[in-house]
């Protein structure tokens, strides 16, 4: 299973998940469910605001679990 990341990364450099909520822009339900595991499908554009906002490439945004 692909899982998002951007958790352990938010906390390696000291940012919060509400900063990121508020740099993307989108609806807080969205975001949530995105942030937390609880989606089916990400937009191209949202991986790439997150990586651009991270400062990470995908491969460090995306990670394969064994779930």
């Amino acid at each position: 299973m692909i899982k998002l990341n951007a958790l352990a990364l938010l906390e390696k450099q000291g940012k919060t998940k509400y900063w990121l909520y508020k740099q993307l822009g989108m609806s807080y339900q969205n975001f949530n469910k995105m942030i937390n595991n609880e989606t089916k499908s990400i937009q191209y554009e949202n991986i790439e605001a997150m990586c651009l906002l991270l400062k990470c490439t995908p491969n460090e945004l995306l990670v394969i679990t064994e779930d």
